[in-house]
């Protein structure tokens, strides 16, 4: 995924009421930013990091800047705009990087899957077993490069493997794919200390059939791309 123009660099104020962001870029000019991350960006909001933006074209926008990237450390930048994600693993699926998924002719995006429950992807064609694919951004990273998720409680998140769950007793096949949009980690876990009820759900779905595969991304100001697969720890 390449971006045209650059994203602009700034420096992080605050971040507060979940969307949104106060900046000061090297001109010295501060601006409220749109901050497209509903999480608790762990480790990826602090107050003086240097963060990355991008401005809309759209005149209309009550917020012109968008903030995209954070160096949460020295030299990694992470990419924090969940609304990337999808596209990210889309560009992944099309090049073949993901090899669970290669073989299928056809990809749609945002399927309704159950009651209320709308699948990031489904998979269909070539005689293979419908896949429905459910997509997690990846942000945080606390210790010993280990990636975790969900950086704060999510019942949304156990409910669609929940849904996963109901599509593998369907006899579909289902899978979720932890995108993880920062290049220093070397395993992705499941948060339990931070939502225990997600982990036990995850495993759960696992023990059930649902797949789960991970795969870290280069991250910058011109361009992210998925490249490499990283293992899920689970025990």
């Amino acid at each position: 995924m390449r971006f045209d123009p650059p994203f602009t660099e700034a420096r992080l104020l605050r971040r507060y009421k979940r969307f949104l962001a106060d900046v000061e870029f090297p001109d010295g000019r501060r601006l409220t930013v749109h901050c497209p991350n509903t999480g608790s960006m762990l480790g990826c909001a602090d107050p003086g990091m240097r963060i990355w933006l991008s401005q809309a074209l759209n005149p209309k926008r009550k917020y012109a800047w968008t903030w995209e990237q954070v160096e949460a450390l020295p030299g990694v930048v992470v990419g924090i705009h969940t609304g990337r994600t999808n596209a990210l693993v889309r560009e992944a699926v099309g090049t073949g990087l993901i090899r669970e998924l290669a073989g299928y002719a056809s990809l749609r995006g945002e399927v309704m899957a159950g009651e209320g429950f709308r699948v990031d992807f489904l998979l269909t064609g070539d005689g293979r077993p419908d896949c429905y694919l459910e997509v997690k951004n990846v942000t945080a990273a606390v210790q010993d490069r280990v990636a975790l998720f969900p950086d704060a409680v999510s019942e949304r998140a156990s409910r669609h493997l929940r849904e996963l769950m109901a599509r593998v007793r369907a006899g579909d096949r289902a899978m979720l794919c932890f995108c993880i949009q920062r290049d220093d980690v070397t395993e992705v876990r499941p948060a339990d200390r931070i939502d225990p009820v997600y982990g036990r759900t995850l495993r759960q779905a696992v023990a059930a059939g649902v797949e789960v595969t991970a795969y870290a991304a280069r991250v910058g100001a011109d361009a992210t791309l998925l490249y490499r697969p990283v293992p899920v720890g689970l025990t």
